[in-house]
């Protein structure tokens, strides 16, 4: 029974390792010089529609608006979709210069119901490429003709780099939570296109080749509505691409309660996801032999890293209460490994892109922010959120 155990303690380790081995891979590939980009950014812009999805974003949404129109020229044009609002989002779009839909179905809500009325809006006069830009984002100057042109010559999705910005006056969890997402949405990305690997789609500052969307259900309500595009789209050998050269810019959440809703609905969502297309994703990589598929498949299935580093913990601290118990030196190695594997590749990436967000001392409030997090993720085993709801500025 001894030796059933510590192969299982081992297995276990060994399974950790994967995700962890293949995030060592994206940061250090990201530290290096990267690949010459790919087909984009000459020639004529192609026709392309910005959708912006919005629920009561009055007070904010004309900043967004004026960071699009100047970048829209002959070829763009904006549809504002006001979805379920109890404000005056629709006027305030009007005003700032945008055309605007209004959707109002109290019954299907979710950013995925609002793209799918945007997009059977577009459908008497439709683009070439679809760029989806949420009402709280700012789109860098250039961005969108940058985008729009790499997704017609590519025929994929291409995901621009997704900023952001600290709260007013923020805590060292705040500080934590920025670097987790500084990672997530431009370091490990910008490894994966430095190796030639494809992406996630993130929401925002994302582009779609109009043709192939009329093959997915966008009008679902589900938390991670971007990550299912993207796993569809790769499943039907379009994987997304990666353009750090654009960029939008966002700013986390100051409030407390809105801080708790945007966590548990990425959180929850991406462990969904990971349920859903994990096993078809593999399954068609090996059937196509295909290691950009199976990177893909890898990258999705991270677990977000909060959640990752509790179970590397966990793993230690099991693997030295079996090594105390029996003797067993295996799993404690593998778990050591995997857990300094970890250790070593966050450190590198804050050494290199995260010293403006948070300094070393701060990291300390590291393991404190992901005990806060435990009840999210119990949540999710036992009673997981599985309804949109909008996060509170």
């Amino acid at each position: 029974m001894t030796g059933v155990l510590t192969l299982a303690l081992l297995a276990a380790c060994l399974l950790a390792a994967l995700p962890v081995l293949f995030l060592a891979a994206q940061i250090g590939a990201a530290l290096g010089p990267g690949r010459r980009p790919g087909p984009s950014a000459a020639g004529p812009c192609p026709r392309f529609a910005v959708i912006m999805p919005a629920h009561d974003e009055a007070a904010i949404i004309a900043r967004g608006i004026a960071a699009i129109l100047p970048q829209l020229a002959e070829t763009g044009r904006l549809m504002v979709v006001a979805d379920n609002c109890s404000d005056e989002t629709a006027q305030a779009a009007s005003r700032a210069g945008a055309q605007v839909t209004i959707r109002r179905d109290a019954t299907r809500r979710g950013k995925g119901h609002a793209l799918a009325h945007g997009l059977r809006a577009l459908a008497a006069a439709p683009p070439e490429v679809v760029i989806v830009v949420d009402a709280d984002c700012v789109a860098m100057p250039g961005s969108l003709a940058l985008l729009a042109r790499r997704c017609a010559a590519t025929g994929r999705p291409v995901q621009a780099r997704y900023a952001m910005l600290a709260p007013p006056l923020p805590s060292p969890a705040d500080k934590v939570s920025r670097l987790a997402w500084t990672i997530k949405t431009f370091v490990r990305p910008l490894g994966s296109a430095h190796l030639g690997w494809p992406c996630q789609l993130m929401g925002s500052g994302m582009a779609l080749p109009f043709a192939p969307l009329g093959r997915f259900d966008l009008a679902t309500g589900h938390l991670a509505e971007d990550q299912k595009l993207g796993a569809e789209f790769a499943l039907a050998g379009l994987a997304p691409l990666f353009c750090p050269e654009a960029g939008i810019v966002s700013q986390l959440p100051g409030a407390e309660a809105g801080k708790r809703q945007q966590r548990t609905r990425w959180e929850h969502g991406h462990l969904a996801i990971i349920a859903e297309f994990l096993l078809p994703l593999a399954r068609r990589a090996v059937a196509r032999r295909s290691p950009h598929l199976l990177a893909f498949t890898l990258d999705l299935c991270t677990p977000p890293l909060t959640l990752l580093a509790m179970l590397l913990l966990l793993l230690e601290g099991a693997g030295l209460a079996w090594f105390a118990a029996t003797g067993a030196t295996a799993p404690l190695l593998a778990a050591s490994g995997t857990l300094a594997c970890f250790a070593a590749s966050i450190t590198a990436a804050w050494r290199r892109f995260g010293r403006d967000v948070i300094s070393w001392r701060e990291l300390a409030a590291g393991p404190a922010y992901g005990l806060r997090k435990l009840p999210s993720y119990a949540r999710f085993l036992i009673r997981r959120r599985i309804d949109w709801v909008r996060t509170e500025r």
